[in-house]
């Protein structure tokens, strides 16, 4: 089987790539190298250095695939309340021109990676039926491209099955990043003797998933018949846990022996954010295997091996004014 993989030089889309390889698939995929590492390639997969904005070399390089997994967007859902131009069209247009481009091949499935950015502020745990209330652009432009999957798939007779996954950590994730990767930045600031930076009180609350218990969500959506035209949630609904007691275990892990230090809280962030996994139990037999301790501690692993980085700000602020965050006017991080 032909399977296309975009965002494949990045955190989720390597790493499915990788373990799809072990399974004797042939593997493509594309990247504009714009939010993940190039080792993470592998020269047993087709790669393509082309951005999925770019509808004309989407449809020429997505001949013959079978099914197209769209992990690729600049997943930036704080960020996208000052640079919502880049975030949106890095989300929204590359996800249209993906979806085009794979409807006029005749594509036999897309699987769309959403976000619990799209949930927004209620009641939680977010679950697959409720109404979308995405509150900043990047959520928007997440759930807007929900919807022009599902109207071009339904029109051409195209599967397609979306899924969302939400706090996903672990090996070949970006981590020099300063505007995404919560427990990657708290690590890599640790491991440069730096304390972490928390926002608000630090109550806000997450759940966080471990890319193997993801990927494996993928696979089984693959080949799983009962999975077409379903949104569903993978992640883990367990080990609900405040940013603050998250700093903290990073700190355990890494042995850093500094104080937490805060900034005031960043626009439109959701208080409270975790999703039901009933759906994803009940389709696909979704079961998590790597524990929050564990997940923090193969990431860790994972950061002190390739060695911590000082922070990339190379994506360019479009709103700079009084709310924007001074970590990010200032570079703090």
């Amino acid at each position: 089987m032909n399977i296309f993989i975009t965002g494949i030089a990045g955190f989720l889309g390597s790493n499915l790539a990788h373990n799809l390889i072990k399974q004797n698939h042939k593997i493509f995929g594309n990247d504009n190298l714009m939010g993940g590492y190039e080792d993470n390639l592998s020269n047993e997969f087709n790669f393509y250095n082309v951005d999925c904005c770019d509808f004309n070399e989407m449809k020429k390089i997505l001949k013959n695939m079978d099914i197209v997994v769209h992990c690729a967007a600049t997943a930036y859902e704080g960020l996208s309340v000052f640079s919502p131009s880049f975030v949106t069209k890095n989300v929204f247009e590359a996800s249209v021109s993906t979806f085009s481009a794979a409807v006029a091949n005749n594509v036999k499935k897309i699987i769309y990676c959403s976000s619990m950015a799209r949930y927004g502020a209620q009641d939680f745990p977010f679950r697959e039926d409720m109404q979308t209330r995405p509150q900043d652009p990047y959520g928007i432009a997440k759930v807007a491209s929900e919807n022009v999957l599902k109207s071009l798939c339904d029109v051409h007779g195209v599967d397609w099955t979306i899924l969302v996954p939400h706090n996903i950590v672990g090996p070949r994730q970006k981590y020099d990043d300063p505007y995404r990767n919560v427990l990657s930045i708290f690590l890599n600031r640790m491991l440069l003797n730096k304390p972490a930076i928390i926002y608000g009180d630090g109550l806000q609350k997450r759940c966080f998933s471990y890319v193997d218990d993801c990927i494996s969500c993928i696979e089984k959506t693959l080949f799983y018949n009962n999975t077409s035209r379903e949104i569903i949630n993978i992640g883990p609904d367990e080990e609900f846990i405040t940013i603050l007691e998250l700093a903290d275990k990073c700190a355990n892990v890494t042995g850093f022996n500094g104080s937490h230090t805060f900034q005031n809280d960043r626009p439109q962030e959701v208080k409270f954010a975790t999703c039901s996994s009933e759906k994803a139990r009940k389709l696909i037999d979704y079961k998590t295997k790597f524990s929050l301790d564990q997940s923090i501690q193969l990431t860790y692993e994972y950061i002190k091996n390739k060695g911590p980085k000082d922070f990339d700000y190379k994506i360019d602020l479009e709103i700079n004014n009084s709310k924007t965050p001074d970590t990010w006017k200032n570079k703090l991080i």
